[in-house]
């Protein structure tokens, strides 16, 4: 007899509904069973569950033995279920490339101008971005470089080069600060950015080029200074701080007034907001709010700042209104976790059941890619695979934002080839650079690992200069300006190459994907479709391996057969047959 047992979505706390199903035999000759669940009585949301075959001398739970189990504690041991309304990611984002662009570091036109109260460094080459004096310390973040909206413009053509249909701009709204996480006025873009005659241009110029662009949304704070919170008296509105009869002050949380408010992490620039207030919920999704203004003017979505920290309903009526103005307009999420079961602040989220979140950003894939090609650490890799590709539906796993580097991260080539920053000032690591060897050696580990993030289910994110070989440690001085004309330029055209893959092979759009074997010296995946299948190869070994296969398997650029995978390289090989038919050995080279 086989049981199935369900669990609801609590179980993390110990509060959960179980459900009970008996299986019935429906074979004469075969121990096969079958049971039919109407999901549709349960309802939606995020289940656990587990089969127990009985027999006369023992119980079976999944695929392990274990005893009867009275009370569930944990989700240990049991295999998640995610029951999700049909979802509406917009598909024009699958096998794509996205580029994140730090607007103040990548280019600059000469059209903008500083604002009262901004530091210029001219030496964009090699200028060091405004540090604290020591980690987490406070820094103005007043120092600008230049780069500008028209700066983007004048290299769209670059961008394109590498495959990318996407741009994500880190904030552009009118704040303070370089980073612009301090939004001091959401209607406005800021005019050291160029304004909106800037803004409006970037949107004609990338829709020619067929190039979407998504802003970064950062609706949990506000800044200080902001037209909002007006603690600087810079502005001419009333803001919360100079007065409790301000129209803003319901949107902060003060603990003792003015002095002690609410602040995200305690950052005193940053006030944060209560996003459900309803006066600012209007203010931001509602008629003529700030996105119904953003996507109006012709950008194809958001990326939303510490997603964990809004409401299920906020980003529900977030998403409703982004897919109103733009049915196929898209919403990411800043989410470092697993987000198909993510708990924050005690309270289990809601994104993939179909209202909320097209997708987010994917750090648990960066980890288990730097693992794997710095550590061999192919169970991570494996493992983290099956998580992502179980726990998510597939249309989110298809949008999945896949980032080697980020604002928020040390950039990637410095991770995989460079030094530990553990321990050392932030002085000391404003001078520390790479050197040529552990440079060679990180461009050898950052092609291996843009190749895997790049052929995995989601969409390749590339921190703008990632491309160039840029290095740098922990915030700020992975922040640098972009380096024009002095770029890697093997690394540049192989970035170019794997773009070209990306668009060219319809598989990496919503293709299925397997690993067909992994080891600490060799991984092998597919991406598939019923006719055609690309295997994604990595020797990260010294070793010549050879291929022994049933199937002709040509190098996707070149279109020749290979049989031997070189050490230290990574290989994108196509074939067309079904992936069911395929017969693979990587096998270990004989020393000659």
């Amino acid at each position: 007899m086989v049981r199935f047992h369900l669990f609801g979505e609590g179980i993390s706390n110990k509060t959960y509904k179980k459900y009970d199903f008996v299986w019935e035999n429906i074979s004469d000759n075969y121990d096969i069973y079958s049971c039919e669940i109407n999901m549709a009585e349960i309802g939606i949301g995020l289940y656990y569950y587990k089969y127990e075959i009985v027999s006369d001398d023992i119980k079976y739970y999944g695929v392990s033995k274990k005893g009867v189990i009275e009370e569930i504690s944990s989700n240990e041991g049991l295999i998640q279920l995610l029951i999700y309304k049909e979802n509406k990611t917009p598909t024009w984002i699958y096998g794509g490339i996205m580029y994140h662009i730090f607007v103040d570091r990548f280019n600059k036109s000469g059209k903008c101008f500083p604002k009262d109260g901004a530091i210029i460094n001219n030496d964009w080459n090699n200028g060091i971005p405004q540090y604290a004096s020591v980690p987490g310390g406070y820094v103005e973040n007043n120092m600008f470089f230049g780069g500008d909206l028209y700066g983007i413009i004048n290299k769209l053509d670059y961008i394109k080069s590498l495959g990318v249909n996407c741009l994500y701009l880190s904030p552009i709204f009118e704040a303070y600060s370089n980073h612009k996480y301090d939004t001091g006025d959401y209607m406005t873009i800021d005019s050291m950015f160029g304004g909106e005659k800037a803004f409006d241009e970037l949107i004609k110029a990338s829709t020619e080029k067929g190039i979407y662009i998504i802003l970064d949304g950062v609706f949990n704070h506000t800044g200080s200074n902001s037209i909002y919170f007006n603690k600087e008296g810079k502005y001419d509105t009333l803001g919360a701080y100079q007065s409790k009869d301000s129209k803003y002050y319901e949107w902060y949380n003060f603990k003792d007034y003015p002095n002690d408010y609410e602040c995200w992490w305690n950052v005193k620039i940053l006030p944060r907001v209560k996003s459900d207030t309803e006066s600012y919920k209007k203010y931001i999704l509602g008629e003529n709010g700030v996105i119904e203004k953003w996507m109006k003017k012709g950008i194809a979505g958001f990326r939303l700042d510490v997603a964990d920290e809004l409401s299920d309903e906020f980003l529900e009526t977030l998403n409703a209104k982004v897919k109103s103005i733009k049915p196929d307009g898209i919403v990411y999420g800043e989410v470092w976790e697993d987000a198909s079961n993510k708990i924050a602040y005690g309270k289990r989220k809601k994104y993939f059941l179909g209202n909320e979140l097209d997708s987010v950003m994917n750090y648990p894939l960066r980890e288990a890619i730097i693992s794997y090609v710095k550590n061999g650490d192919y169970e991570t890799f494996i493992s983290t695979c099956n998580i992502l590709y179980t726990h998510y539906p597939k249309a989110n796993a298809n949008a999945l934002m896949n980032v080697l580097g980020t604002h928020d991260t040390e950039r990637i080539l410095t991770v995989l080839g460079g030094d530990s920053s553990k321990g050392l000032s932030n002085k000391e690591l404003s001078m520390k650079h790479m050197t040529t060897e552990q440079r060679k050696k990180g461009i050898k580990l950052l092609k291996m690992a843009y190749t895997i993030n790049s052929t995995v289910p989601g969409v390749p994110c590339i921190y703008y200069g990632d491309e160039a070989g840029m290095e740098g440690y922990r915030d700020p001085f992975n922040r640098r300006p972009y380096p024009w004309g002095n770029e890697d330029k093997d690394l540049l055209e192989f970035y170019k190459r794997i773009g070209k893959i990306r668009v060219e092979e319809p598989v990496y759009g919503q293709g299925d994907f397997k690993i067909l074997e992994s080891n600490e010296n060799v991984l092998v995946f597919a991406r598939y479709d019923k006719d055609s299948f690309a295997l994604t190869i990595i020797n990260r070994s010294k070793d010549n391996y050879k291929i022994i296969s049933n199937a002709s398997l040509k190098n996707i650029e070149t279109n020749r057969t290979v049989s031997c995978i070189l050490p230290e390289k990574a290989y994108i090989l196509k074939g067309n047959s079904s992936i069911d038919s395929l017969k693979l050995e990587i096998v270990k080279r004989a020393e000659n």
